[in-house]
C-alpha cells in the first residue's frame, strides 16, 4: 500500500496489563443513556442509515424510543430494518421523497459535496428543528499545529466548485459541507467532527487490523514508538454522542474522538493481546527502517502517525464535547466485540486480504529484512573489533 494520511482518510469515509480507555472507563452516564429511553419520542430522518455510523445511529435511536425514517438509494443492505419507514432517492437530486414531512432532526452522514448537502439542507430548513451533518476533523488545515481545536482553520479550496474527491480535497469540502449546511439552518446545525471511527461493521479495517493480526499470535510488526498518541472513537459511543446530541438539541461545531494524553500506540497493542489472549510478541521498528521499506504511516500501519511528521495528530481537543455529554467505554469492549464481529464475517472476508495494514507475506518480509540489517549490524562490529 501507498496510501498517506490523508489519502487513506479519503477512501474510507467513501468506500482507535490496560484495562481500558487510559482513564476513560465506562461512564455511568453512558451506561445510564444506553439502557434507559428518552423521555420524550423525537422524530428522526436518516440521510443513509444502513453502513457502519448510520446502521449504529439508527439502533441507538430505537433503542431510546425514537421514530426513525429511512432515506437512500435502497442499495447498501435494504434488508436491513424492515420496520421502518423507507423513502427511496438519491442525494443528488432525486429528493421528491422528502419534499413533505416533518422531523424533529435530520443525520446526514452521507454528505461529501458541498451542492448535495445544500440541496438536502435547504429543502429540509423548513420542517427540521435540527441539521446533524457528520464532518471530520480532515477539514483542518493544518496537523502540524498542537491543540488543534474547533477555533483552528480549516482548508480551502481555490475553486469551490471542485466535486472530485482526492486527498486534496476531501477535508476541505467537508469543510465547505459545514458552512453550507449552517447556512440553510443558522443556529440549528450541529457539525460534528469524528476522527477514526472503530469497532464493529467497520469493514474499512482501519481499526480491526490490530485486534485480527494480533489475536493471531507470533512476532507481529509495530511502529516505533510505544508512546505515540492515538485517537479515536468506537462507531457505538459516536451513535449514542449523536442521538444524546438531537435530545439535547445541540448545536455548533464540536471534535469527536478521545480525549488527548489517553491512550498510546503501545498501551492500543497491548490492550488487543489481553483481550485476544494471544502469544504476540511485538517487533518495534524504527520509521526510518519502516519508510527505506515502503511501510506507510497510518495506511500500511493503521491508528500509527508519528509525531515528526505531524505532530497536531494525538493531541485533538474534545472539552466542547465531553462538556455536552459525550462518553467512551473502555477499549477492551471495542476489541473485544470487533473481534466478535469479525468471527461472524462469512469466510472468504476472514481469508482473505485486508483492507488495511500489511498482509502476512508483506509483515514477514519486512521482518526478515529487519533481521538481516541487525545481522549485518552484528557482523560489521565483529568485524571492527576482532
Amino acid at each position: 500500500m501507498s496510501l498517506d494520511r490523508r489519502e487513506f482518510l479519503k477512501t474510507i469515509a467513501i468506500g482507535g496489563a490496560v484495562a481500558g480507555l487510559g482513564s476513560l472507563t465506562s461512564s455511568p452516564a453512558g451506561a445510564a443513556f444506553r439502557s434507559n429511553k428518552a423521555e420524550r419520542k423525537l422524530r428522526i430522518l436518516m440521510l443513509g442509515g444502513t453502513r457502519f455510523l448510520g446502521l449504529h445511529t439508527v439502533k441507538v435511536a430505537r433503542s431510546r424510543g425514537h421514530d426513525v425514517t429511512l432515506f437512500n438509494r435502497g442499495q447498501s443492505n435494504p434488508h436491513l430494518f424492515p420496520d421502518l419507514v423507507k423513502l427511496k432517492g438519491d442525494r443528488n437530486g432525486e429528493l421528491a421523497t422528502i419534499e413533505e414531512g416533518e422531523w424533529d432532526a435530520v443525520v446526514d452522514t452521507s454528505g461529501y459535496v458541498p451542492r448535495i448537502v445544500k440541496m438536502s439542507a435547504e429543502l429540509l430548513a423548513p420542517r427540521v428543528k435540527q441539521y446533524v451533518f457528520i464532518s471530520t476533523i480532515s477539514v483542518f488545515k493544518d496537523f502540524d499545529e498542537v491543540g488543534l481545536n474547533e477555533n483552528s482553520a480549516v482548508g480551502t479550496l481555490e475553486d469551490e466548485t471542485i466535486e472530485d474527491i482526492t486527498a486534496e480535497t476531501y477535508g476541505p469540502l467537508k469543510a465547505l459541507c459545514e458552512q453550507a449546511a449552517e447556512n440553510a439552518l443558522p443556529g440549528r446545525t450541529w457539525n460534528v467532527r469524528p476522527g477514526l471511527i472503530v469497532g464493529p461493521n467497520d469493514r474499512s479495517d482501519r481499526f480491526t487490523y490490530w485486534p485480527v493480526r494480533i489475536q493471531r499470535g507470533g512476532e507481529v510488526l509495530a511502529p516505533e514508538g510505544r508512546d505515540e498518541q492515538v485517537q479515536f472513537i468506537d462507531v457505538r459511543d459516536l451513535a449514542d454522542y449523536i442521538v444524546h446530541g438531537i435530545e439535547q438539541n445541540i448545536t455548533g461545531l464540536m471534535n469527536a474522538v478521545s480525549p488527548p494524553g489517553e491512550m498510546s500506540m503501545g498501551e492500543m497493542l497491548d490492550v488487543c493481546k489481553q483481550v485476544s489472549g494471544s502469544d504476540a510478541a511485538f517487533t518495534w521498528l524504527p520509521a526510518a527502517f519502516l519508510t527505506e521499506h515502503e511501510v506507510h504511516a497510518w495506511s500500511d500501519m493503521p491508528c500509527w502517525i508519528p509525531t515528526n511528521e505531524e505532530a497536531g495528530v494525538g493531541t485533538i481537543q474534545v472539552e466542547r464535547a465531553l462538556a455536552t455529554g459525550m462518553t467512551f467505554r473502555p477499549l477492551s469492549e471495542t476489541v473485544r466485540d470487533t473481534l466478535d464481529w469479525w468471527a461472524s464475517e462469512p469466510k472468504d472476508r476472514r481469508n482473505g486480504e485486508m483492507r488495511s495494514g500489511l498482509t502476512p507475506e508483506r509483515e514477514l518480509e519486512v521482518l526478515e529484512a529487519w533481521r538481516a540489517s541487525q545481522g549485518m549490524q552484528e557482523d560489521s562490529l565483529r568485524q571492527k573489533y576482532d
